[in-house]
């Protein structure tokens, strides 16, 4: 087999080796995720996305989702809204913090989001969305990127008249998921659209959706020709997937991961995740991450269903020790 190369990513002033990117996932890419994901070689991570309206009001919760003080840089960012001076305001908030990437959100598909025309419903308004663009690349010195998806439906508003225009303004890179905004997260990534983007622009092009394991990333690459990768729900209970994939592109071979590797993980993301939140609400946010964590293990369901009871750190670890 002949080995699939992945060469360095240059998003501005930025250079990113193996761009195997972690995505923003709301509810999940707190700093406990972060640190783990780090830990095994992730070179870039996204705290949550935030709301540009939010931060202009100062909102506590929200600034806490950005919140990165000790962590091991570089760390994105990931904005939405629609008014272009309250996005601009929130970049350069932002880059005050420690960003060393902002990304602006056209992909994120929840209804409570599109009936505020943000996220993808500015698919719908290319002009708007080109502006709000260009108003955030000039309000900060951080390379500025782009989220988005490949349309809104099947037969309108596709995304191609935005991506066009990006390079225009000075976006550093375009982060596209194949995947319309009315199929969610549904059927199957249109990695031949993303081939398609990736032929016609200049900037680099990074590929997100269905890329979960080592042979469709090497698929995913030899297919599209893109410039990075960018995994969401693939990390999810695995954060070794990285080195599993940049194995098998090196090597054309890989080791799947242990019960022991997978429950070590899980552990040291709760210890970071306590740290960061304390035990009441580390132990009850980890939840969800040890349901993934368990994901294949004999008798998960009932070791899943007594994690989703436990109150403290040291009932987890009682639990846990009954796997064998």
């Amino acid at each position: 087999m002949i080995k699939t190369k992945i060469n360095k990513l240059k998003l501005g002033k930025l250079t990113i080796k193996d761009p195997i990117i972690a995505a923003p996932l709301a509810g999940v890419s707190d700093k406990g995720y972060r640190r783990v994901l780090k830990e095994n070689g992730v070179p870039l991570v996204f705290t949550e996305m935030v709301s540009a309206k939010a931060l202009s009001y100062q909102n506590e919760k929200t600034k806490s989702l950005v919140e990165i003080e000790g962590e091991v840089p570089p760390i994105g960012m990931q904005l939405f809204g629609r008014d272009p001076k309250e996005i601009a305001e929130a970049g350069k908030y932002l880059e005050s913090i420690g960003a060393d990437i902002i990304d602006f959100n056209i992909g994120c598909p929840a209804p409570k989001i599109v009936k505020n025309f943000e996220g993808s419903a500015l698919l719908k308004e290319p002009l708007l969305a080109l502006k709000i663009l260009e108003k955030l690349v000039s309000s900060v010195d951080v390379p500025v990127t782009l989220k988005i998806r490949k349309g809104f439906t099947k037969d309108m508003y596709d995304a191609e008249p935005i991506i066009m225009g990006l390079e225009n303004i000075g976006i550093k890179g375009v982060f596209i998921h194949g995947r319309l905004r009315e199929e969610y997260y549904s059927g199957t990534a249109d990695w031949e659209y993303i081939r398609k983007i990736k032929e016609k622009v200049n900037i680099p092009v990074i590929g997100n959706g269905d890329i979960n394991t080592p042979e469709k990333a090497k698929e995913f690459l030899e297919l599209t020709k893109c410039d990075g990768m960018l995994i969401g729900r693939g990390f999810l209970g695995n954060p070794l997937l990285f080195k599993q994939i940049t194995d098998y592109l090196n090597t054309n071979s890989y080791q799947k991961v242990t019960v022991e590797e997978k429950i070590f993980w899980a552990m040291k993301q709760l210890e970071y995740t306590i740290e960061d939140k304390g035990e009441e609400l580390g132990v009850k946010e980890m939840r969800k991450h040890f349901s993934w964590y368990l994901k294949g293990i004999r008798n998960s369901a009932k070791i899943r269903n007594d994690i989703f009871t436990a109150n403290t750190a040291d009932e987890i670890k009682k639990i846990i020790r009954r796997i064998n």
